[in-house]
């Protein structure tokens, strides 16, 4: 559709989703008008499938376009447009809910915008005003600072290198333009795919309206249907791709330092670990482990034999991750340079010379990620790793950073200038996605040189569609109490915008940490999708013992608690890959209409039943917890069964040092297993269920498999169905992990007394706690409990430190 100069693109890319191309000013912007090109994306999925045919009805200047259960309007007089739900006007003329209402769309024309000097831009050339009607909620935007709501915010999508970050600052690494918007308990989400610098003001300036601004000539929207956030979420990775499985040793605990120089200093960090009994499965290296910062070199007098050093540890359970930065040095004779420069491969001026910089080498070049031959070469380079058995890295410094330019340019932050070329395109328009393109080239590099393996990739910088590449960490956060609770909104903001796995440094990665803070920190990381301490060169030395033995005491046995909880944490991480639900969630994501739980950031779930309640205050032994409708059960450190609260309600949780506030609501079966110096396998050979029996009974949920690899596994259901007196339990799996001895036991809350229990081993009460002892390769278990014996909501109370 086309006016004078304007033209609107509507397609139905999936069920649920319409794409709105908005590119005003195109007579004038456009070659071919009204006629516009493909655009290549670098957030969509590249196997998404044809769109949807679309319905078109003309009334006059009103048209209506339908299709996958959306309709877009649009006066074309006006240019005014919005979608509802639904498939337009009915026979009765009925018309669905309004998602999406669009109150302006304008752009510049070449003659309109201000004359450019060679070190200046344009940087708020197409502008979209959407409604933001009172009450809105608005969820995501990438990686943030501030509450979960981002209204009354105005943001800023320009990846930056932050170092540190503050609670107040914008941008920082990851810019995604996605949101899930909540009303009245319904959720829809406003995608624009555009990685041009951008700006969005959430009903700040406006307080009605939510204003985007982009310095690209066009808007490409996606209005994504919900009603719930879940669906939204969903629909998002349908276009964009979903996360692939970590391997199980990455959600397992890790140590890094910038500062851990050579191997004999990772050999002490390993021994430090397993002579205090303090879980660890990772150690990273940061750049001192390069050849005079070199990438993809070692230094062989820091590290004689890399491959010798990564077995040695790998016999102790520990894979070893090295960092990666996309700075190349230029040094005549590099192989990694001379083959960059031959090939074509480097971001170059606007002049067309070869951009050179500094990062940790000085002068360096920078990769060009934007064009596929390059990311093709760089994955090429990881044979380098896979020849020593590296089986995961950390992409750092690629938002990109630059300390310094070697012809002096107007850059925005310490990055390259918004007119350097990548390809035929400026650095202006592909900034923010640069990262992606090198994290791809990592996740195909394994793929061509250790096919056998999960691959595990972080990366501090991204766009829109990274999670189908790597993990993202939160970057250069500040050992302070601030920035502590700080990464629960920031981390839950990230999973509401389609990255599922996302973690904060544990400790604070700049300034000097202090025991109560680390080991509080580790406490509220129990929930991260991974648990790394990080820490700046300079800093105070922040392993778990430096503080005494009392606050390692405390930390390990938060360690030991988060290995407690892998199979139910892998469980979330496999689910993940298929419905794009994080593995730590905001109340906001299952109670959409409970204002309190939508807007509490303080706390998280590990699934739907499982609530964490860290304290993130300095001297504080009790904390405010707010319990979402249901009825929950204290199970603090998984190891002290209390009370049982009604939810809809904020209760106070004791917490001295050692404890972690914890719930599980009723209805819910959660899968664990016993604590380990690392990890194995994802074949559980001890496994307990703590079961919350509700009214109904219960319904629980495992994935099984060689934690490794890319073989199918197990899924199993536990589901438990009470009918008066009598609760049957029954196992349902699918898949097959091969043949393994698992032994099996419930511990069951909120039942009354129990006469009898067929198919059970055993089974007694511990502390008011029933325990229940299956035999190998039971399928059902029933229990016959004594009538009208319900759920007492008093004390339950505790079982052994060792715990369920």
């Amino acid at each position: 559709m086309w006016g004078a100069s304007d033209v609107l693109v509507v397609t139905a890319p999936l069920p649920g989703a319409l794409r709105v191309r908005l590119l005003p000013e195109a007579r004038a912007n456009t070659l071919g008008f009204p006629r516009v090109g493909p655009k290549r994306s670098f957030a969509l999925r590249p196997d998404l499938p044809a769109g949807a045919p679309l319905h078109v009805t003309e009334a006059g200047a009103e048209l209506w376009v339908s299709a996958g259960g959306l309709s877009l309007h649009l006066n074309r007089v006006t240019g005014a447009w919005r979608v509802v739900t639904g498939h337009g006007p009915a026979d009765d003329g009925a018309e669905g809910r309004e998602l999406v209402s669009a109150l302006d769309w304008s752009g510049e024309a070449p003659a309109q915008r201000p004359a450019l000097d060679a070190e200046r831009f344009n940087l708020r050339r197409t502008r979209l005003h959407l409604d933001a009607p009172d009450g809105a909620m608005y969820l995501g935007f990438g990686e943030r600072v501030g509450p979960l709501d981002k209204r009354g915010m105005h943001l800023t999508f320009w990846n930056t290198d932050c170092f540190p970050h503050h609670t107040e600052t914008d941008p920082l690494y990851v810019s995604v333009p996605f949101t899930t918007v909540l009303q009245g308990g319904r959720a829809h989400g406003v995608f624009v795919d555009e990685p041009w610098r951008m700006e969005v003001d959430v009903a700040r300036a406006h307080p009605t309206e939510l204003r985007w601004a982009s310095a690209g000539p066009e808007l490409d929207v996606y209005v994504l249907a919900g009603p719930r956030p879940a669906d939204v979420l969903r629909r998002y990775a349908d276009l964009t791709g979903y996360a692939p499985m970590p391997p199980l040793w990455a959600l397992g605990a890790a140590q890094s330092r910038w500062g851990y120089r050579t191997a004999e200093d990772l050999r002490a960090v390993i021994q430090g670990y397993r002579d205090r009994a303090l879980p660890l499965d990772s150690v990273y290296v940061d750049i001192d482990y390069m050849d005079a910062y070199k990438v993809w070199t070692v230094s062989r007098a820091n590290f004689p034999d890399l491959r010798a050093f990564v077995k040695e540890a790998g016999e102790q359970g520990v894979k070893l991750v090295p960092i990666v930065d996309p700075g190349v040095k230029l040094e005549a004779g590099y192989d990694v340079y001379e083959e960059a420069a031959k090939g074509d491969h480097l971001v170059r001026t606007a002049r067309g010379d070869v951009l050179v910089g500094e990062v940790w080498p000085d002068p360096a070049v920078f990769p060009d990620f934007t064009r596929p031959e390059v990311v093709a070469w760089w994955a090429g380079r990881h044979k380098f790793f896979a020849d020593a058995g590296i089986q995961g890295q950390w992409n750092d410094m690629n938002e990109p950073a630059c300390f310094s330019l070697r012809q002096p340019r107007e850059t925005e932050g310490k990055t390259l200038p918004y007119d350097a070329r990548h390809g035929t395109r400026t650095h202006l328009e592909v900034h923010n996605a640069y990262a992606n393109g090198m994290s791809e080239a990592s996740r195909a590099g394994y793929a061509k040189f250790s096919p056998q393996i999960r691959p595990w990739v972080l990366t501090r910088a991204g766009y829109a569609g990274i999670q189908r590449h790597a993990t993202v960490w939160t970057g250069d956060n500040t050992a302070t109490w601030s920035h502590l609770a700080l990464s629960l909104p920031m981390i839950q903001g990230l999973g509401l915008s389609g990255i599922p796995f996302a973690a904060a440094d544990v400790g604070g990665f700049a300034g000097d940490t202090t025991g109560e803070l680390l080991a509080r920190w580790y406490q509220a990381a129990v929930g991260y999708a991974f648990v790394r301490n990080h820490a700046a060169l300079g800093t105070t030395d922040q392993e778990p013992w430096r503080f005494g033995d009392a606050v390692t005491d405390v930390i390990r046995s938060a360690l030991e608690l988060r290995y407690r909880l892998l199979p139910h944490l892998y469980t979330l991480a496999q689910g993940a890959t298929r419905t794009a639900l994080p593995v730590m969630r905001p109340l906001a994501l299952h109670w959409p209409a409970d204002e309190d739980a939508a807007r509490e950031d303080t706390q998280y779930l590990l699934g739907e039943g499982l609530m964490v309640a860290p304290v993130l205050r300095a001297g504080h032994r009790r904390r405010l917890v707010y319990l979402p409708a249901g009825r929950w059960a204290a199970v603090f450190n998984l190891a002290q069964f209390g009370p049982v609260h009604a939810g809809g309600q904020h209760v106070v949780a004791d917490a001295p040092l050692d404890t972690l506030p914890m719930y599980l609501r009723a209805g819910t079966a959660l899968p664990v297993t016993e604590a380990a110096p690392h990890t194995t396998s994802a074949r559980w050979a001890r496994l307990s269920w703590l079961i919350h029996a509700g009214p109904d009974g219960f319904v629980g949920q495992l994935f099984e498999d060689a934690g490794d690899g890319h073989a199918g596994g197990r899924a199993t259901r536990l589901v438990g169905e009470r009918q008066g007196a009598r609760l049957t339990i029954r196992r349902e799996t699918e898949g097959d992990t091969g043949s393994f001895e698992q032994r099996e036991t419930m511990h069951v809350l909120g039942l009354g007394h129990v006469r009898a229990a067929q198919g059970a081993a055993s089974f007694a009460y511990e502390d008011g706690v029933l325990r229940l002892t299956l035999p190998a390769r039971w399928q059902t278990v029933t229990l016959d409990l004594e009538p009208g014996d319900d759920e007492d909501p008093g004390d339950v109370g505790t079982v052994p430190a060792g715990g369920a």
